[in-house]
């Protein structure tokens, strides 16, 4: 009798799994793969980031986007969170939402993050690929066109030699551009698995069906 009651109730509430396999990826726990990938990527942009403001001290925030690569890893460090929390069926607790919400609300903001450090540096560089430059004493000074006067003049503080400066940051904003539109990429990832994970079976549940017909209401013809 109880194997038959086991049987009946795997046979009749085949969600059961569902909801038991719903909180994992790829065989890992939700959201592991996501978060190691934001940790990996986002240490790497926030070092890179650091290592290019070493180059000159005239940098701007905006062309080392070590910030970007911050809030990568604080988004990976809330995924990390979600793993220490177990897992309830449809957000019953309030933490479980509360974070898994914060997760998917960093995620976005990584997103735009990244997306602005990938256009940040690809304008950097199309300048730096345009520019002429001249060593003066330990700066680069550095011009769009120099036969305009009037044109605005880069200076690169706290540089030996301006041929090392363009190779050394050309390479850096590369690696800056392909490592935060991957990172983009995977936050944009997270932002699509969380929604479906949370909001999948509510949205595939909700079906308008039509009202049972009586004995004295008919259906117009």
């Amino acid at each position: 009798m109880k194997k038959k009651k086991k049987q009946k109730k795997a046979k009749g509430d085949p969600k059961t799994g569902q909801e038991e396999e719903s909180h994992t990826c790829c065989g890992c726990r939700f959201p592991l793969l996501l978060a190691l990938l934001q940790l990996a990527l986002g240490t790497s942009v926030t070092v890179l980031g650091f290592l290019m403001a070493g180059i000159s001290s005239s940098l701007l925030v905006r062309d080392t986007p070590y910030w970007a690569g911050i809030i990568v890893c604080v988004v990976a460090l809330v995924g990390f969170v979600m793993l220490c929390i177990s897992y309830q069926p449809d957000e019953k607790t309030c933490v479980q939402f509360t974070v898994k919400l914060l997760y998917f609300l960093l995620s976005a903001l990584a997103l735009v993050a990244c997306v602005l450090a990938v256009a940040f540096a690809a304008h950097h560089y199309l300048q730096l690929t345009r520019f002429t430059c001249d060593t003066m004493q330990e700066s680069c000074q550095c011009k769009l066109d120099t036969a305009d006067p009037l044109g605005r003049t880069f200076v690169y503080q706290d540089v030996g030699d301006c041929g090392s400066l363009s190779s050394t940051l050309g390479l850096y904003l590369l690696l800056q551009m392909a490592l935060n539109l991957v990172a983009a990429l995977v936050c944009l990832l997270t932002c699509f698995v969380v929604w479906k994970h949370r909001y999948q079976v509510f949205y595939v549940g909700v079906r308008f069906q039509p009202l049972p017909a009586t004995e004295g209401h008919r259906e117009p013809v």
